[in-house]
């Protein structure tokens, strides 16, 4: 890209029972990122999560239960704003994002306050078929409306927030099922947040087993409707000018584990 993040980034990693993938994460990301902190939220794991990501290199934040995504990210965006850091960018533990690709999200943030790295923009041949597909286009056509601009991954996990969203979403980032990802674009299109996507490619999980099924993609449609249609009937008083985050005091410690 012709141009060049120059803030303070911070790579936020979810992670519940991600031992086996989360170590050679962190490290990619390290190797592709240099400039950039990893900070991994280990989201309650029962596993050894934490002492992978730290082994690896990682700030690792231990929650005490587990919140969910949407949780996790959160308090992602609280360290992110605790600490004075410019934009903090999603990347999964599994190993689907590419951190290769994390200095065009943080590229586009001088033009945008929420970058999403779309998997279906002309990148990649990640392809979704039925009640899934139908969820996906759906969702993108009406978030494109709200947000009045062209947007064809509105479901990504793959983001990079700047430093005027990072305050909103400390403080209001959903932790519902699918809000990290749908309720997030609203809270952020309401509040006066600009949003713009990149191409992104999708990679295989490092391990597991994806959860994807018939009844699991139809249960997803009709979640997917509910959680659209809660976010644009709900009232939101945010807004990225007024929005400062109440810090807690934390429950758990960051710690940066030996390379």
């Amino acid at each position: 890209m012709s141009s060049e993040f120059l803030g303070r980034a911070l790579i936020v990693v979810p992670a519940w029972n991600e031992e086996a993938a989360v170590g050679d994460t962190v490290r990619e990301i390290l190797d592709s990122v240099p400039n950039a902190d990893v900070l991994v939220v280990d989201d309650g794991s029962t596993d050894l999560t934490a002492e992978a990501a730290k082994a690896a290199g990682a700030l690792v934040l231990e929650l005490p239960f587990n919140l969910g995504v949407g949780g996790a990210m959160r308090a992602g965006f609280r360290y992110a704003v605790r600490h004075g850091y410019d934009a903090a960018v999603q990347v999964d533990a599994d190993g689907q994002h590419n951190p290769a690709e994390v200095p065009d999200l943080l590229a586009k943030l001088n033009e945008a306050d929420l970058v999403i790295g779309a998997r279906f923009a002309e990148k990649g041949d990640y392809q979704v078929r039925g009640p899934r597909k139908w969820a996906m286009v759906v969702l993108s056509k009406v978030l494109s409306w709200v947000a009045k601009t062209k947007l064809t991954d509105t479901t990504s996990g793959f983001k990079a927030t700047g430093k005027r969203a990072l305050p909103l979403f400390a403080e209001n980032y959903p932790v519902e099922y699918l809000g990290d990802t749908i309720e997030s674009l609203v809270i952020a299109v309401r509040a006066g947040c600009t949003i713009t996507q990149v191409p992104a490619h999708m990679r295989e999980r490092r391990a597991g087993t994806p959860s994807h099924s018939p009844w699991k993609s139809t249960v997803y449609l009709g979640r997917a409707g509910f959680a659209l249609l809660l976010a644009l009937i709900r009232r939101w008083d945010v807004s990225v000018k007024a929005s400062t985050p109440r810090v807690p005091t934390p429950t758990a410690t960051a710690e940066r584990g030996v390379a």
